[in-house]
């Protein structure tokens, strides 16, 4: 039998809506048996958590059109650390925007090209307040990272 796979969940809130989001998403995930997910706040996340999963979903609020500053600082505690380790890692990202969102999935991108990895999901944006249905997606994207790493998709 293959070993679990791990997928991990990175993300800030400062207002509470990303993390309306990022507990939507572990609990879609979670409906996934065979994959261990495990969620960490940007802050409580470091170089051990990022070597050790196969997948990550990461969850900021766009903050004048960028990512959080406590994702930036993850970024910057784990980049080198961690440099050359994780190509190919699969990535996805859910952001909670009070504009469009765009600029902070930009900007990730461009950190995530930096460390090789490959996004595998179209990000989640949510504009203004958090709906049902903005969960119900939130929910389908953990459910869709933790099935593709169990079944080897990505």
């Amino acid at each position: 039998m293959s070993e679990r796979k791990r997928l991990l969940v990175v993300y800030h809130t400062q207002s509470g809506n990303t993390g309306q989001l990022a507990e939507a998403v572990l609990r879609g995930a979670a409906r996934v048996t065979e994959t261990d997910t495990i969620m960490h706040r940007a802050f409580d996340a470091g170089t051990e958590h990022l070597l050790a999963c196969d997948g990550l979903l990461l969850g900021t609020p766009e903050n004048f059109g960028y990512m959080s500053g406590a994702l930036k600082d993850f970024f910057d505690r784990t980049y080198y650390p961690c440099e050359g380790k994780l190509t190919g890692l699969p990535y996805a990202v859910f952001v909670s925007a009070g504009n469009d969102g765009t600029g902070a999935v930009r900007e990730i991108g461009r950190i995530a090209n930096g460390y090789g990895w490959k996004q595998v999901a179209e990000a989640l944006i949510v504009r203004k307040e958090i709906t049902a249905a903005d969960l119900v997606r939130a929910e389908e994207l953990g459910e869709a990272m933790a099935a593709g790493l169990a079944m080897g998709v990505f």
